[in-house]
Formats: C-alpha cells, sequence, structure tokens
C-alpha cells in the first residue's frame, strides 16, 4: 500500500495493481515504471481481430469480440503512445477501416456487426449508421501525426475537414465531439488551417458553455441530452497537452483552475473517477484505470508533479 503522502502516481499505483486489466497495468509501467513498449503491445495483440481490427470489449461500453471502430480507435492511441504507428501493423489496421467505411470513406461510431452483443445503450445499433466525426477525427488526426499515407486517408480526411467547420457555422455538437476535432485537429498536416478552424471551433466552445471555466460551479452549465448527472468537461478535456490547438481556448488562470480540479479529483483508493453513466457492473471499474492513467498523463503534460 502506497504511504501517507506518496506522490499522486504511487498512489495510482496501487490503485492499478488492484483493480486494472492487463493492458492497462502495463500501460501504467510503460508511462511511469520504465516498463517495456513489447509489453504494452502484447497486452493488445488480445483485443486484435483476425480483421485487422481490434474488439473484445476494449473501450469497456462496446462488449463482444467483434471488431469495432471506436476499439480501433483506441488501440491506436496506445500504439502511439509507445511510438509503434507505423509497419506492416497500421497497414493492417488500414485495410480494416476501408472495410468497415460507410460510402462517404468516413467511420460509423458503431458498426452492425455488434448486433447481440452487449453494448451501451446510448450507442444504437443501425443496419446503415452514418459517418461520425466521434470516431474518425481521432483515427485521422493520430495517422496524420505518424505520417501514415494510406488511400482511406484521403476521403476521411476530407470528411473531418467538413465536419468540424459545420461546428463552427452552428450544426449541433457535443464536448466528446468537440473532443474527437481536437485530436483530429492537432494531427492534420495543414496546419495554418488547422490554427484558423480551432480558433472558430474554440469560439464555439466558449459560446456554447462547453467547457466548465468555473469548477466550483459546474452545475451552473448546460449539459448535453443525453448526459449523465455531472457528465461535464474541463479545459483539461479539450487541451490534454499545451501543445493542443485547443489550448488557446483558455486563458492560463481558467487551465490552472482546471488541473487545480482534475488533481484534487484523485479519490482515496488511488484512482480517479469517471463521471458518465455505469450500465453495467464491470464497466465503471474497467473505465477507471483507464482515466487515472489518462489525468496523470494530462497532469504531467502541463508540468504538474506527478
Amino acid at each position: 500500500m502506497a504511504p501517507s503522502g506518496a506522490s499522486a502516481a504511487a498512489r495510482a499505483e496501487q490503485f492499478v495493481w488492484l483493480t486494472a486489466r492487463v493492458l492497462e497495468q502495463r500501460r501504467f509501467a510503460f508511462h511511469f515504471l520504465d516498463g517495456s513498449a513489447d509489453a504494452v503491445e502484447a497486452a493488445l495483440s488480445a483485443y486484435l481481430g483476425d480483421d485487422g481490427g481490434y474488439g473484445h470489449a476494449l473501450e469497456p461500453d462496446l462488449r463482444g469480440p467483434v471488431s469495432q471502430p471506436l476499439h480501433t480507435a483506441h488501440a491506436l492511441r496506445v500504439l502511439d503512445e509507445i511510438g509503434r504507428c507505423g509497419d506492416r501493423r497500421i497497414e493492417r489496421v488500414c485495410r480494416y477501416l476501408t472495410a468497415v467505411s460507410t460510402q462517404d470513406g468516413a467511420l460509423p461510431a458503431l458498426h452492425p456487426s455488434l448486433r447481440g452483443y452487449p453494448a451501451a445503450p446510448w450507442i444504437p445499433v443501425i443496419d446503415d449508421p452514418p459517418s461520425e466525426l466521434l470516431s474518425t477525427g481521432p483515427v485521422v488526426g493520430l495517422l496524420h501525426r505518424n505520417e501514415v499515407w494510406h488511400a482511406w486517408l484521403f476521403r476521411a480526411t476530407d470528411f473531418c475537414w467538413a465536419a468540424v467547420e459545420a461546428i463552427t457555422r452552428g450544426a449541433r455538437t457535443h464536448p466528446y465531439e468537440v473532443e474527437a476535432a481536437v485530436a483530429f485537429l492537432d494531427g492534420v498536416p495543414d496546419r495554418d488551417r488547422a490554427r484558423a478552424v480551432a480558433e472558430r471551433l474554440g469560439r464555439t466552445v466558449r459560446e456554447r458553455r462547453l467547457a466548465v471555466l468555473e469548477p466550483d460551479r459546474a452545475a451552473e452549465y448546460p449539459l448535453p441530452e443525453g448526459y449523465a448527472p455531472g457528465e461535464h468537461h474541463y479545459p483539461h478535456d479539450f487541451a490534454r497537452t499545451p501543445g493542443s490547438v485547443a489550448r488557446s481556448w483558455f486563458t492560463d488562470a481558467e487551465m490552472e483552475r482546471s488541473l487545480d480540479f482534475l488533481a484534487a479529483a484523485q479519490e482515496t483508493d488511488g484512482g480517479w473517477p469517471v463521471n458518465w453513466r455505469a450500465w453495467a457492473p464491470g464497466t465503471a471499474l474497467e473505465c477507471r484505470p483507464r482515466a487515472t492513467i489518462d489525468a496523470l498523463l494530462t497532469l504531467r503534460a502541463h508540468g504538474r508533479p506527478v
């Protein structure tokens, strides 16, 4: 057990060993205990399907063995963390992305192959799902940031530009979709256009009060339809690193308040909470170690001691 007065990472380590899946244990070890990238990739491979995508509840809110775009997006993020977004493994992923894309060349949030398996009730399984920025933006941004070139990226990139521009012109959106837009804008090669669009997107976020700028007054901020009570988003959720295009959306004081709030959210067991709906017995337990790693990485990226 971590001693009294231990660092945030030391307290989180005990929580991770107690509760986390092997993948999150390996990720924690890689980021904070000099663990190996090979061990992370070996753990991630358990979720890899024969089709080149990832499944098996890698994203805990989608159960069952079948590959899904949201699972695969998370797998790519893990590979990016350990410097493995290249070579034949990414070629295989891109073939999967091509196979499950919609007619406009982008990704649905949920592929209908999930039908019959348990899933969070707020993501319905439909036969002909539309393309979603939520699933496509992070994948496109990450592949561009790693200088991956594949035919799938051309139409998917065009889709993301159009979707983000639509938000800045008044289309409905919500914080998770804005996070996906930021992930796209942080990685896309046209940096001048990305910064210009990000500036307009930031104005939209502030005008619609999608980011809680005063954590002690969070209850006064609106919640999008379908969100759980308290499922607010804060500046640190959008600007996870100082180099993100979203960092310019917030003053230094607003960012410091947000990071203070994040640091203080660590619970007595060493883990960070999740604020979205728990719809099945194991989902919150599986999500909390990931939220804990994300919190520590965000704090460290912004120069906070962990």
